[in-house]
């Protein structure tokens, strides 16, 4: 089973490279038979089951082959976050953990639209307005791709 999962993985990944209407047909059924599969293990079976329930999440790159087949990038995003949070046993008050949130969010973002963290930082609290507002960088990076 492993290996006819990675398979479907490495189609979906060419799928991704040139998608067709025929590709398409061809991997929901194979991911449909995939999900039917009845083994001897019940704990296999009930994630295939899962797996089956979840086909629109999991098969999304069908109907948007420009979308990531893999959620790395959004655990990548909440790692350091986790690892302060291990290391400091968290916050002492909701404030703390809301200011915490969001200057972890405003430094992901900079850090993903090449601008210094510290740069912006100066730049709001100074008022000089030199960066641009997040929002607008966000939408020009989205309609420049």
């Amino acid at each position: 089973m492993r290996t006819v999962v990675w398979e479907l993985y490495r189609d979906l990944k060419a799928y991704k490279a040139a998608p067709t209407a025929e590709a398409k047909q061809v991997l929901d059924k194979r991911f449909d038979d995939l999900c039917a599969t009845q083994t001897c293990f019940v704990s296999l079976n009930l994630a295939l089951q899962r797996m089956g329930r979840n086909k629109r999440e999991l098969l999304l790159v069908l109907e948007r082959p420009e979308l990531p087949l893999h959620n790395n990038l959004s655990e990548g995003d909440i790692r350091e976050y986790v690892k302060r949070r291990k290391v400091s046993g968290g916050t002492r008050s909701e404030d703390g953990r809301r200011g915490r949130d969001t200057f972890a969010s405003l430094k992901k973002t900079c850090r993903k639209l090449g601008i210094s963290f510290w740069n912006y930082l100066k730049d709001r609290t100074l008022g000089t307005n030199q960066v641009p507002p997040l929002p607008e960088l966000i939408v020009a990076r989205s309609l420049a791709r």
